[in-house]
């Protein structure tokens, strides 16, 4: 089942003055397949994307010195230095939305809030670079025992938990991929383990055959339950998502923290991933230390990965019947 906005939402979203007025209508879809000989085009053809997860610390948050005010054009720098073609954010609020609209020129934002599934609260939004790629579906669900309902709390979690996603058509050579951003409870076992089991089901529900990718601030690390559950196993034992990070760190180190508290320690394990399905290749990955001084730009380091996909094209035909 592919969860749509509802039409309240779009309405906010396209409202005048809205954080949320150059998402991309729903009827804005790209329902055209691209040229046969752009569908043909594999191999080293294929152009690889660049993505970036990114825990922004929400704007509310008292934390002298380094309140969103302070530390916005650092932030913005950050992510114009790496330049990705699709960026993933936690705990972003409507008045952090509206300066990266403002800012961050080429790109298409689609999210919610976690408590209403409009405007209220820190939100898991996607910004997609428009040149690049066109949104053929999306939406949102709950990390809860009522998914469709917006701003249900999942088992003991302190918060509403959320995902949301995105199918993306690459206009390079016309085929689709669902990508989704999360940000896990931080306080509940439970509820991140039961999260990561809903996010995987529910996601290969969406995904259908199209291959994904998964990032977000996941608030465990790699040796934690719900990253075993999260990976999954498909036939021969197979992982069905793939440590972006990992696979091109084989080595681990003791230095990959990637929450720091504004205090830029890299001591410690990584809590926010990209993950992808086999049809993506890592060809590189990082975390992003990116400071002046001792001034940051979060209290989390950015995760960066470029993907290329692998998997081989569908025949024209079944490209040509694809929404």
């Amino acid at each position: 089942m592919k969860t749509l906005l509802t039409s309240a939402l779009l309405f906010c979203m396209l409202m005048p003055g809205s954080p949320y007025a150059n998402a991309e209508p729903a009827a804005a879809q790209d329902d055209q397949p691209a040229p046969a000989a752009v569908q043909e085009d594999t191999g080293e053809a294929v152009m690889p994307f660049k993505v970036m997860s990114f825990n922004i610390r929400w704007g509310g948050a008292a934390d002298p010195p380094s309140v969103w005010s302070k530390r916005r054009d650092r932030l913005l720098a950050t992510i114009k230095a790496y330049d990705p073609d699709i960026l993933g954010a936690q705990e972003a609020v409507t008045g952090q939305l509206k300066f990266l609209r403002n800012n961050l020129d080429g790109f298409i934002f689609f999210g919610a809030g976690r408590f209403n599934g409009r405007l209220g609260g820190e939100m898991c939004p996607l910004y997609y670079r428009s040149e690049r790629f066109r949104r053929v579906g999306g939406g949102h669900f709950w990390l809860s025992e009522e998914p469709e309902t917006p701003g249900s709390y999942g088992w003991d979690a302190a918060y509403p938990r959320m995902v949301t996603w995105l199918r993306l058509r690459d206009k390079t050579d016309g085929r689709t991929f669902v990508i989704a951003n999360t940000h896990f409870d931080h306080r509940s076992k439970k509820a991140r383990l039961h999260s990561a089991s809903l996010l995987r089901d529910r996601i290969a529900e969406i995904a259908e055959d199209d291959p994904v990718v998964v990032m977000g601030d996941f608030n465990c690390d790699e040796d934690s339950k719900p990253y075993a559950a999260i990976m999954g196993r498909g036939e021969g034992g197979t992982p069905w998502l793939i440590d972006a990070y990992r696979t091109t760190h084989p080595e681990r180190s003791d230095q990959e923290a990637t929450f720091h508290g504004f205090r830029g320690k890299t001591k410690g394990s990584r809590i926010d991933w990209v993950l992808h399905s086999p049809g993506f290749q890592a060809l590189t990955t990082e975390i992003d230390t990116t400071h002046e001084g001792l001034k940051y730009p979060s209290d989390h380091f950015p995760v960066t990965a470029t993907l290329k996909r692998i998997d081989a094209p569908a025949p024209a035909a079944e490209q040509e019947a694809a929404p």
